[in-house]
């Protein structure tokens, strides 16, 4: 049977309010102007969907908001851009999420209100979305409080039914780096961390050692690296690919950017090499202006930078 979905992406649905300029906070009541603010679509998982729906997948959502103004722009941003929302759950009990990105162009200091993206519960989700898609992604597992422990159930049911999975956890408030996440790699066919992140998971400081350990639950880890690129590693074999030099305006999202061309390529069973490239091309031209999803490329965008690296 066809799959209706491409990518079901299950996590957090949060605004990102971007402040861009000199943004270093000054207390004691001290006004300060900057140059610019951005309301934009938030969440990795939102800029991740968002990012896989311009290359062309199709993309289905599952998350939670509050019944707000933030609420309606994220849900009615991510129907405008082809992502089915329809089991998207509003809750008027709770807030939607915010965060507040203080840009500095190539850094930013995030401030998150988490509100409905802790909130998403295992028994909210409709699992016969897995019957209709081909491949389950979850972003902000740290993040995702009611759900987090359920996680390798949910990829666990996936894997049941055929489909392929993908983690980004992002970023630990705690910094203990774990919360089962050992669990969850079991079922886990992508696994996206940063350096940050991978240091933390792996306990270890090299870059090569951390994939090695990591690639040895037999996930491929795709390790992004900024300005650097990024090196995956499936099973023994290992590529790296570059960054483009391009002009920084707002790194928020490259990752889940990257991400996306990732998916894209793997889904189109594209080599390790091929598909890493991609990502790449993803996510460095999504730093080309404010905000996540504003200069994420389209598949024939995106190729006219990955064919000169194929050669």
């Amino acid at each position: 049977m066809t799959a209706d979905f491409d990518l079901l992406v299950i996590g957090e649905i949060n605004a990102d309010l971007i402040l861009s300029g000199d943004v270093i906070p000054a207390f004691g009541q001290a006004e300060k102007l900057v140059d610019d603010a951005t309301l934009a679509i938030g969440s990795s998982s939102c800029i991740v969907a968002c990012g896989a729906a311009k290359l062309g997948l199709r993309v289905a959502f599952i998350g939670k908001v509050g019944d707000d103004e933030f609420g309606r722009f994220m849900l009615n941003s991510l129907i405008a851009r082809g992502i089915d929302t329809s089991r998207v759950i509003v809750d008027d009990t709770i807030k939607t999420g915010l965060t507040v990105i203080l840009s500095l162009g190539n850094d930013r200091a995030m401030l998150t209100y988490a509100g409905s993206i802790a909130a998403l519960r295992y028994d909210e989700i409709d699992l016969s979305l897995l019957e209709r898609a081909r491949h389950v992604h979850i972003s902000s597992y740290f993040l995702l409080d009611a759900l987090r422990a359920d996680v390798p159930r949910l990829f666990a049911a996936a894997h049941a039914r055929g489909l392929t999975t993908s983690l980004d956890t992002n970023y630990d408030p705690s910094m203990r780096w774990d919360s089962g996440l050992m669990e969850v790699l079991k079922n886990t066919d992508l696994f996206f961390p940063n350096e940050t992140e991978l240091r933390g998971i792996a306990g270890t400081e090299n870059i090569e050692d951390g994939l090695r350990i990591l690639a040895a639950s037999g996930a491929t880890i795709a390790v992004k690296q900024g300005e650097h690129g990024a090196t995956a590693m499936h099973g023994s074999e290992i590529a790296h690919a570059p960054a483009l030099a391009l002009p920084v305006v707002d790194t928020t999202g490259a990752g889940d950017s990257f991400n996306a061309g990732f998916i894209y390529g793997y889904l189109h069973q594209w080599e390790l090499a091929r598909t890493l490239r991609l990502g790449c091309v993803c996510g460095s031209l999504s730093v080309r202006a404010a905000g996540g999803t504003t200069a994420q490329p389209t598949l024939p965008e995106a190729m006219t930078f990955l064919l000169p690296m194929d050669r």
